[in-house]
């Protein structure tokens, strides 16, 4: 059984799929006008897992992901500069070359994380004509009026507008959170489609006027046109809650009558120095930031398998050292459990072990999704008397849902320059000869090259040394 905290009802729930065996899951995705930080590699990486652990559950999955291209302004509301068209004044691109230059940085931050593209991303400017369809819907319905601004969504028309996010809409003033439009009838009406802009570089045609979509119907447009008109999961960050996805919930009640979406997860943010991570506050790090500084970027998905979504992180770089630490532990683990000769039986005592540890597992992630408490099972199980092969079995299994590429990369040949090779040989007649001294000097030599010596029983091992 999956239990999920679900936004919508503010409770924690038993997940029953509308279709059984079968789950459609929309995440909001990026929008491409600068890069993707940690903050939002962050936030895709708890929902990858979510996905894989679905999948490991039994579960056909079906992802959908959108990517913004247009129509995202710098205010969640109808306000401000198109994320875009600011994007591409600040590097002297086209709007076009800016969105293939940061959906690739997107795609390649994905794969530096070993997080699963989606099976769908669907681009916002792909989808134009089934943004239009929709508002159409919208509109036939009786949910919108025309301002010389664009084509609006009605709200008072939708009874339950305030109910998701728990708005006190009496306390709302014009200007609060919308720019004080004097022809919309409350200020937290928005915009289906936008006209009236002849300097925007992004526009077509529609039947309110030559203009381009406001950003939270790609949304609704996109989910539903993968996923049906009802769907089971839609998951974002909490930041969403007041505005973008109280309007999607609004749009899809203008358009089909009922909710599109029965379970909302919400992902709380990365916090660095005491802020959420934001391109506005300069303080950003790239996931391709993290190889240059010297770490693996496993150690960073490791270190947010430490952290529960709703909770968010908070991230230094002390923080992510000791991941590096424990993460590399594992490897070593795994292969000095490969170098083990395989048992030809297993014993019912440890075939009960095997059993109890795949349960724990799995109980601790379908509780809410909670990755930390299933990553001291698997630590658990690490320590555990289990045989070595056992144990691989078992981590094999687990990282199915942890995606850290553990059995891959414990597989990985490390690289040790040929000098290095020679000092470490140096060293060891050194010690032979109980020159400690020296063979001291040459210890510390070596690890001012990014290696590390440890002495075992078996002789001495020569490892990469942590940043």
């Amino acid at each position: 059984m999956i239990k999920l905290y679900n936004t919508a009802t503010r409770k924690i729930e038993e997940f029953k799929p509308i279709k059984p065996g079968f789950i459609g899951l929309y995440s909001c995705g990026p929008t491409v006008y600068w890069n993707q930080h940690l903050g939002h590699m962050y936030a895709y990486l708890q929902w990858d897992t979510f996905v894989r652990f679905l999948k490991y559950s039994g579960f056909e999955v079906k992802w959908v992901m959108n990517i913004t291209d247009v129509g995202h302004l710098t205010s969640d509301e109808d306000i401000g500069e198109d994320k875009m068209e600011k994007g591409a004044k600040r590097e002297g691109l086209s709007v076009w070359q800016i969105a293939e230059k940061y959906i690739k940085q997107f795609a390649e931050s994905l794969d530096l994380l070993n997080i699963q593209k989606p099976d769908v991303l669907a681009r916002a400017t792909d989808h134009i004509q089934d943004q239009i369809d929709l508002i159409k819907k919208i509109e036939k319905n009786g949910f919108t009026y025309k301002t010389k601004t664009g084509l609006v969504f009605d709200t008072s028309k939708f009874p339950d507008y305030a109910k998701f996010a728990k708005l006190d809409l009496k306390k709302q003033k014009p200007g609060a959170r919308v720019e004080v439009d004097i022809e919309k009838k409350n200020p937290w009406d928005f915009l289906l489609w936008v006209t009236n802009q002849p300097k925007h570089l992004m526009q077509w045609e529609s039947p309110w006027g030559k203009g381009f979509p406001g950003w939270h119907i790609e949304c609704t447009a996109m989910s539903t046109k993968y996923l049906g008109e009802r769907f089971d999961i839609h998951t974002g960050g909490v930041e969403h809650i007041p505005i973008h996805h109280t309007n999607e919930i609004a749009q899809a009640y203008g358009a089909f009558g009922h909710q599109a979406v029965n379970y909302w997860l919400h992902n709380g943010w990365l916090v660095f120095k005491g802020e959420k991570m934001a391109k506005s506050s300069g303080e950003t790090i790239l996931a391709a930031d993290l190889v240059k500084k010297g770490f693996t970027p496993m150690s960073f998905r490791y270190l947010v398998l430490t952290s529960h979504y709703r909770q968010g992180m908070n991230f230094t770089w002390e923080a992510l050292k000791g991941a590096q630490v424990a993460y590399q532990k594992l490897i070593d683990l795994i292969q000095s459990w490969q170098s083990k000769k395989a048992r030809e039986k297993i014993s019912d005592y440890d075939l009960e072990k095997i059993a109890f540890f795949k349960k724990e597992f799995q109980k601790k992630a379908a509780s809410d999704l909670n990755w930390p408490e299933a990553l001291a099972v698997v630590w658990q199980m690490v320590k555990s008397n289990l045989p070595p092969n056992d144990k691989l079995d078992l981590i094999r299994d687990f990282d199915e849902v942890l995606g850290l590429d553990l059995m891959r990369k414990a597989q990985v040949k490390l690289e040790i320059p040929e000098e290095i090779e020679k000092m470490k040989e140096e060293r060891e007649n050194l010690r032979k000869a109980n020159q400690w001294q020296k063979a001291d000097e040459l210890r510390k030599k070596i690890e001012k090259e990014d290696f590390v010596l440890e002495d075992t029983s078996e002789g001495t091992a020569i490892k990469k040394k942590f940043n």
